[in-house]
């Protein structure tokens, strides 16, 4: 008889142990589901504030009538004219700007007018003579190549890299047998549209601007000794 018994209690143990893992298994999805819901009320009732990003003010700027601005493919013009047109059923207004170099006139929308920059500051002047009285930068890349980085500087519309070039390809000389036709081509070029500028902001005659530019490129030393 106390075998039996014995038997009787491990099977009620054995019984109790399955409850009990009934039981767990039960439990544990009804936890996850109530954490989720927590979580998601939570989320729901904890939202963060989403704070309003001012606009940061655009790049454009407003010109006025007479006003010199630099178009990097053309150089320094002036704002001869700013106008109103409806296109499409849309209001646009452009600026009028006369490149004299080029006896170009542009036509520029208010709103397009990313590249258009103003021209440079005095300081930026200075700093452009301090660029021509360097050395030139001998690079001993293909012409080719040369010529094309070259013509990309010219029509960055960026001043300093526009007297960089300039700077490269100075001869000290004005002979034209001391350079290649490309060559004097895109001196040329980057001279006159540096030269247009410091006019422009240094308000001085051509004949002025040119012996200021040449002293500082050391041509006016080399004609004198060649005369």
């Amino acid at each position: 008889m106390p075998k039996k018994k014995k038997s009787k209690k491990v099977k009620k143990v054995k019984k109790v142990k399955k409850v009990k893992i009934l039981i767990k298994r039960k439990i544990k999805p009804n936890l996850q589901t109530k954490l989720s819901e927590k979580k998601t009320s939570l989320s729901s009732d904890e939202k963060p504030e989403i704070k309003k990003i001012k606009k940061q003010p655009t790049e454009k700027r407003i010109y006025n009538l007479k006003d010199y601005v630099v178009y990097p493919k053309h150089g320094v013009g002036k704002i001869t004219a700013i106008e109103k047109a409806n296109i499409g059923e849309i209001d646009i207004q452009f600026y009028k700007i006369f490149i004299e170099k080029e006896k170009l006139t542009l036509t520029v929308p208010i709103n397009q007018q990313s590249k258009l920059r103003s021209i440079s500051s005095i300081n930026q002047i200075n700093r452009c003579i301090s660029i021509l009285k360097t050395k030139p930068k001998i690079k001993r890349t293909m012409w080719s190549r040369r010529a094309q980085e070259y013509d990309q500087k010219i029509n960055s519309g960026k001043i300093y890299e526009l007297a960089e070039v300039v700077k490269d390809l100075n001869k000290n000389t004005d002979i034209i047998a001391d350079q290649s036709y490309s060559e004097r081509q895109l001196f040329e070029k980057a001279y006159e549209r540096l030269k247009s500028e410091f006019e422009a902001v240094l308000k001085v005659s051509s004949e002025d601007v040119q012996k200021k530019m040449d002293k500082a490129l050391g041509r006016s030393a080399a004609l004198e000794n060649t005369e």
